[in-house]
């Protein structure tokens, strides 16, 4: 996957004070992605924009019609570099 398609993939961080605890505590990163993409999708361009290595996605719409993904690192990466680089620090 390019760069490109990866951030037709992701649209934006979700930013509140829950996402911000699980960066802190679980080692994830929340993102609202494309309704249409799966989680494999969602993980690949994690992966190609970051360069990270992604553990597990969890994903759910939301009653707005919105696709939130819970995106899980790997314990040697760090979802607090991840969230400044989103500018979510």
């Amino acid at each position: 996957m390019n760069d490109d398609e990866a951030w037709n993939v992701i649209e934006n961080p979700h930013m509140t004070e829950q996402a911000m605890d699980q960066i802190d505590r679980e080692n994830k990163i929340v993102l609202i992605v494309d309704l249409n993409a799966d989680k494999g999708e969602v993980q690949d361009a994690v992966e190609t924009l970051f360069n990270v290595t992604v553990k597990k996605v969890n994903t759910n719409v939301t009653p707005q019609a919105q696709k939130k993904a819970y995106v899980r690192l790997s314990e040697s990466d760090d979802a607090m570099d991840v969230a400044t680089e989103l500018g979510m620090m």
